[in-house]
């Protein structure tokens, strides 16, 4: 399977009420990191990785990102838009709404982290394994976030983030594959949780897991921001 074929489902949908007063006028993706908004980092990374489609999954002032997005030719990608409508949908009911313009598997991703791995390896994992989904997991031990996944001998066992044990080790990346078919129990126009659907899925056997070492940086908090932002101007200087 050839990576510039997969598309990327870019969940930027978010209210973002962590970072106010920031997002108070701007989307959480429109803020500005190392000198640049901070969806053009995230588009580039995906760029140097061989993807060449996104479909973004847009809610709270979406327009402002669509706007400054346009076709993406500018960063050598086909972007295609996929707004929630007059109420969120949380991340379960935007990639619902975002299937028809969706292939057989896609990408997920969240819009507010920044996840320098191989993806050409996440991928060749996924088509080896058979599975309806693929979560990419980080041995965390509840560093950076609360640990929400046993993962033993290359076997992702449980997955929740409702429900955390000591036994849970391993944090959800934020990288994640899936077939079209793991999206059919997705209630359409409904609001849902993309959590939900990937512990459902990992519980049946659905789910398999691949470890990556390189941590994830994100946005979601004014902590997250400004580490991420040491980390994008180190990697530009």
């Amino acid at each position: 399977m050839d990576i510039s074929t997969v598309p990327v489902v870019l969940l930027a949908g978010g209210l973002a009420t962590r970072l106010r007063p920031i997002t108070e006028t701007i989307p959480k993706a429109m803020v500005e990191v190392a000198g640049r908004p901070f969806i053009d980092h995230q588009l580039a990374l995906l760029r140097r990785n061989g993807i060449r489609r996104v479909v973004l999954c847009l809610g709270y002032l979406g327009e402002q990102i669509e706007q400054h997005l346009g076709s993406g030719a500018k960063h050598g990608l086909h972007l295609q838009y996929s707004h929630d409508g007059e109420r969120l949908l949380g991340t379960g009911g935007a990639l619902r709404r975002a299937l028809p313009l969706l292939g057989e598997v896609f990408w997920v991703i969240y819009g507010d982290s920044y996840m320098d791995i191989d993806y050409r390896a996440v991928l060749a994992h996924f088509v080896a394994g058979h599975a309806s989904g693929l979560m990419t997991v980080y041995h965390n031990k509840n560093r950076f976030d609360k640990s929400n996944v046993v993962f033993r001998k290359g076997r992702l066992l449980c997955y929740s983030k409702r429900a955390m044990t000591p036994e849970m080790q391993h944090i959800d990346y934020g990288v994640s594959l899936l077939c079209r078919e793991a999206l059919t129990s997705l209630p359409e126009n409904e609001p849902s949780d993309l959590a939900d659907m990937f512990s459902a899925m990992a519980s049946r056997g659905e789910l398999i897991g691949h470890e990556v070492t390189q941590r994830f940086y994100e946005i979601g908090s004014h902590r997250g921001l400004e580490e991420t932002q040491h980390y994008l101007r180190a990697r530009s200087a």
